[in-house]
């Protein structure tokens, strides 16, 4: 799973976003790598846990052809508190790694495989995640 070597605080803060460029990414919204890609439509923490999911669904649906990027990496760490825990009594435990996305990022790339096969294999990408995507191509 995806987490950085090492991290100067254990728990962030959760702070605030960007009022000057809210609405949509800036950076990593045009492909870089591959023919195909994986866009996300709306924001959302994306965790460790669920790009891990979604890069063993599409490793699965390529059969050992082409190559493939990961274009975001959750280096911040959230918490959580364990269940039936009482409110207050300071902040929980860390409990993995996240990171940010907004509209217009590109999360995964594809390149090496026929167009269906690397349709159906971000396909099946996207339904892990927690956010709409879009799947686009360079033309």
């Amino acid at each position: 799973m995806l987490m950085p070597k090492k991290v100067k605080f254990r728990k962030w803060q959760t702070g605030r976003r960007n009022m000057k460029n809210l609405g949509r990414s800036s950076r990593g919204t045009v492909l870089s790598f591959g023919s195909f890609g994986l866009k996300a439509l709306s924001s959302f923490r994306l965790r460790a846990t669920q790009i891990e999911a979604a890069r063993k669904a599409m490793v699965h649906a390529l059969t050992k052809t082409g190559k493939f990027w990961i274009r975001v990496f959750p280096d911040r760490p959230y918490t959580a508190k364990p269940p039936e825990v009482g409110m207050g009594k300071g902040k929980g435990d860390p409990a993995g790694f996240c990171t940010g996305i907004l509209p217009g990022r590109i999360i995964f790339e594809i390149d090496g495989v026929k167009a269906e096969i690397a349709r159906e294999a971000l396909r099946k990408a996207g339904t892990k995640l927690p956010i709409k995507t879009k799947i686009i191509s360079r033309n």
